[in-house]
This record gives structure tokens, sequence and C-alpha cells, in this order.
């Protein structure tokens, strides 16, 4: 593998943060990823799968298909991928089947991570392919934003709560 300093690294997963913020602005749950081929960000993704209603929707998968048309092949050997969520069952799958032979993340997921949380699907020897995987590459920030997004869901569930228990109150005054 190529050597990436921790700055080139950091940068790249920058970018994947940018993709997530793209996410989080229309309500998505903010997950973004990119890869690189020679220096280059040749795909791009963000989640998607609320407005497709489409589960296979994901930064990764998103990203995956924008590298293969740019480069013209299901095979991405000779790159790396960036994202910010420890990638889940499917999109470990894809990053074998496309085989990305190095895979950076920032935040663990503990409830479907496959890359060291609930199973480690990548360094599997029992697969015709390994990644090699490095984790929390702006770990915090990944994290951080992640925490915000379901942070203001659950306020606006809350607010969404009272605004219906006022509405009942009120009508049973004026029902009284």
């Amino acid at each position: 593998m190529t050597e990436l300093s921790i700055e080139t690294q950091q940068k790249y997963m920058r970018e994947a943060l940018k993709q997530a913020r793209k996410a989080g602005m229309i309500g998505e749950v903010p997950i973004g990823a990119v890869i690189v081929h020679d220096g280059e960000i040749i795909g791009r993704g963000y989640n998607l799968r609320e407005h497709a209603q489409d589960a296979t929707i994901h930064a990764e998968i998103m990203a995956i298909q924008e590298a293969n048309r740019n480069i013209g092949s299901w095979r991405l050997e000779d790159c790396q991928m960036f994202v910010t969520l420890e990638p889940c069952p499917m999109c470990a799958g894809a990053i074998i089947n496309s085989r990305i032979p190095e895979l950076f993340f920032g935040a663990r997921d503990p409830k479907a991570g496959v890359v060291g949380s609930l199973y480690n699907l990548l360094t599997d020897e029992r697969f015709n392919h390994q990644v090699e995987v490095h984790e929390r590459v702006l770990a915090k920030d990944a994290g951080e934003l992640l925490q915000a997004f379901f942070q203001d869901i659950r306020k606006r569930r809350k607010a969404a709560k009272q605004a219906r228990k006022a509405a009942e109150a009120g009508k049973k005054e004026i029902d009284g």
C-alpha cells in the first residue's frame, strides 16, 4: 500500500465529512465517503436512502459507483476509500467485491459496523480479497456530526410530542 501521511489522510477524510454534511442538510444520516486514486478523488457519496426510499443508497455505494464510472472498471484495485463511519455488512461486501485495497474510516458503529465492531469482514481470509484498514481518522469530528444529528432528531420529536399534548389539552378544554 501507499503510505499516506496523517495530513493526507485527514485531508481526504475532511472531504468525506463534507459529503456527510450534505446528507445531514437534507435530513439524511450524515455519512459521507470518497474514493481516491493516484491522489485524486474519483468517487464521492453520501447517504440518500430516505430520499430515494432505497436501502442500498449508502455513501460507500454511491462513491463506488461513481469511481467505477470514472475509471471505466468495476475493479478499484489502486484506490483508497475514506468513509466517516465504520461500514455496514452491505458496504463492506461492496468494498471487498470492488477490490478496494485500503479503507480509512472515522467513527466506529457499534450497532452495525463490521470492520471491527460486530465482525471484521474486510480482513477475513476466507474471502478472496482482504482490505487494509485504518480507523479513527478524524473520529471525533465524524462522531460529533452524527451525535448532533441524532440529538436534533430527538429534540424535534420531543417538541412535536409536547405540541400534540398541548393541542389535546386545548381541545379538551374547548369540548369540556
